[in-house]
């Protein structure tokens, strides 16, 4: 009998070229195709929730897969993470409808964060999974700038101009930034997000932070409509997609960063 399993999948980005399978080097997706398949002796084929890029990270993906074996749902994680490399870790995993589709749900929250080291000399413990800013940063006029993306908006100024999709109206439900010593964390989350969407977001609030621009550029660049107005896209290391929340019968509703 065919069930369909649901896992929550974090990964160090580094060393792969994203999530989605591609000819030029291995990707997270094509890892736990094989890990998968060798533990369940079939020939699996995951649906991912998120398609990150090169070298972004991630805390709480989310991917399915269908299979016959005997393996409980709830029991999956454990086995496969005997199977993984140690940059991959399969942190829950558990049984959905089998027409649950991690994509197209009525209601999806994601949340990324995005990590600055803002130090005058880099700090290597810190290069895998943040980005280096050299030059002191103004983190409250970068607030300022930030409260302009709260909310619906039109945000094809803030996205890689590949995207291929005809909509590119959005919802931010929060943009929060911390700072703790030399380290600021961006932390966004929103109904979803479009191509590099969060990347060019901190590489322009960057700019907010560096004193290029004043906090009220950022609502002219969301006015102008044109992906040149923006800043440059921020490096993938220092993005993490901290989660994707669901509201449905199959999680219990929505989830703790939903609520929040």
């Amino acid at each position: 009998m065919s069930r369909r399993v649901k896992l929550t999948v974090a990964y160090d980005g580094t060393d792969y070229c994203g999530w989605q399978i591609q000819p030029n080097g291995i990707t997270v997706e094509e890892v736990l195709n094989k890990k998968i398949s060798k533990l369940t002796g079939e020939d699996i084929r995951i649906i991912g929730a998120s398609r990150t890029d090169s070298g972004v990270h991630a805390l709480g993906n989310v991917a399915v897969f269908d299979t016959e074996s005997s393996i409980p749902p709830e029991r999956m994680a454990y086995a496969l993470n005997q199977k993984l490399p140690d940059d991959i870790v399969i942190r829950q995993s558990c049984q959905v409808p089998d027409d649950w589709h991690p994509r197209y749900q009525d209601h999806v929250v994601k949340t990324y964060e995005y990590h600055i080291c803002n130090a005058p000399v880099p700090n290597p413990l810190k290069r895998r999974y943040s980005t280096h800013v050299s030059f002191p940063m103004d983190v409250e006029a970068m607030k300022k700038g930030a409260a302009y993306l709260i909310g619906e908006h039109d945000f094809v100024s803030f996205c890689n101009i590949k995207t291929n999709v005809e909509d590119t109206v959005r919802t931010v439900y929060a943009l929060d930034i911390m700072q703790e010593g030399e380290d600021i964390t961006l932390r966004i989350t929103g109904n979803g997000f479009l191509y590099n969407m969060v990347r060019i977001i901190a590489g322009t609030l960057i700019r907010v932070g560096r004193g290029f621009y004043e906090p009220e550029r950022v609502k002219e660049i969301l006015d102008e409509k044109v992906r040149t107005a923006a800043g440059v896209t921020a490096p993938p290391n220092g993005l993490v997609l901290v989660e994707i929340g669901y509201n449905d019968s199959e999680n219990g509703g929505y989830s703790e960063e939903e609520r929040r």
